[in-house]
């Protein structure tokens, strides 16, 4: 059961993180297909711009692969140091509004806002103000989701992407969460997803009207994540 008394979790993912910090310093390649990554035959793909997503480009992707989908991408590899260098600057922003900060990796995180209401306002409130101080100060975009609990947090962080900034409150949840698919689920595997869709299941609606004891039986001790 969500209780929804409290929206004060956060997940804060920039957008095309690596492909937007390369088209800062490198203006020329605004609006084109960029793939950050490696070359050879064991490239793979970090980060893909939104117009290379377009094609079906991806991170994780094989570099081969994704030059197959959009023959006409430029490569760029990756820059990790740099890229540190915008991430502490987001992350100091971060500091700003609460000590409870956890990582997931350079360009994303949870903040937990329980408490700090009285200093910086409701979470929505620090949710604009950190979106507006990112783009301030680094001339980068993040999405935001605002949310009861870290895993409807971070399922609307990627709703309205990019610049995003999506509040799942009582109401969202009752209307566009059943609606979503099972594939948003953070970390679902592919045999796993395909166990749900050989029941019938395939949105987060479905998925509700299963019961624990169900979920249990078929995927043991995990189920309960669900």
């Amino acid at each position: 059961m969500v209780e929804f008394k409290s929206l004060s979790i956060l997940h804060v993912d920039m957008d095309a993180f690596f492909a937007a910090v390369e088209v800062l310093d490198n203006p020329d390649l605004a609006g084109k297909p960029l793939l950050v990554g490696g070359m050879g035959k064991r490239g793979v793909v970090s980060t893909a711009s939104y117009e290379a997503r377009k094609f079906g480009c991806h991170s994780a992707q094989p570099m081969s692969v994704a030059l197959r989908k959009c023959p006409d991408a430029i490569v760029v590899p990756p820059r990790g140091e740099r890229y540190r260098e915008f991430s502490e600057q987001v992350f100091k922003i971060f500091s700003d509004y609460t000590p409870l900060v956890e990582p997931i990796s350079v360009d994303e995180a949870f903040l937990d806002l329980h408490g700090t209401e009285r200093l910086f306002g409701t979470a929505p409130q620090v949710a604009a103000e950190i979106k507006k101080r990112i783009h301030q100060e680094t001339r980068l975009t993040g999405s935001v989701g605002v949310a009861p609990n870290k895993f409807l947090a971070k399922l609307s962080s990627d709703l309205e992407k990019p610049d995003g900034l999506t509040i799942m409150d009582e109401a969202m949840f009752e209307t566009v969460f059943p609606k979503l698919p099972i594939s948003k689920i953070w970390g679902l595997g592919r045999s796993t997803l395909k166990h749900f869709e050989g029941v019938g299941v395939r949105t987060m609606g479905d998925l509700r009207k299963l019961s624990k004891e169900w979920l249990v039986k078929r995927f043991g001790v995990s189920g309960e994540a669900f």
